[in-house]
């Protein structure tokens, strides 16, 4: 009979449960936020807009059309005056889900936080960043091992 080595068992699973919060009145009126800290995990802040920040869109592009263009189609343009490109978001928020350790991890975060991390956790081409709609109020499940994440969609209601 041959002798057969023992498998280890599989990492333990990383699980990421993102709650993005109802819109507070300056979402609700399309402002650009000012990448607002998420507690204990700072690699989920959500992004700087720089000089936009504060700012509705239409005001923006009232002024600045060419960089609103640029900024929803090119993913590695960045709002001027420290903003931070979609590539840039995405790469900082993969960094962070792949440094978390195994076990459960919740974090209340921006709608393009949750877009940038299903985006990399599914290893999407970043121009998908503008596809997802993220629904304000609603939680967001990713779980991973070694490297490969689920996104876990259709949870009932109340859970």
């Amino acid at each position: 009979m041959p002798e057969t080595t023992p498998q280890a068992p599989p990492d333990p699973p990383v699980r990421l449960h993102l709650t993005t919060p109802p819109l507070d009145a300056a979402a609700r009126r399309g402002r650009f936020g000012y990448g607002a800290p998420c507690p204990g995990h700072p690699g989920l802040a959500g992004p700087a807009t720089g000089d936009w920040a504060g700012r509705t869109l239409e005001e923006v592009a009232a002024e600045d059309p060419r960089g609103i263009r640029d900024w929803l189609t090119d993913p590695h343009y960045a709002p001027p005056g420290g903003g931070e490109s979609v590539a840039a978001l995405i790469a900082r928020t993969g960094a962070h889900l792949a440094a978390l350790p195994p076990g459960r991890h919740d974090a209340v975060v921006e709608q393009a936080v949750v877009r940038a991390a299903v985006v990399w956790a599914l290893e999407l081409p970043e121009q998908a960043f503008w596809r997802l709609d993220v629904r304000p109020g609603t939680v967001t499940a990713l779980s991973g091992r070694s490297g490969r994440w689920n996104l876990l969609v259709g949870r009932p209601a109340g859970e």
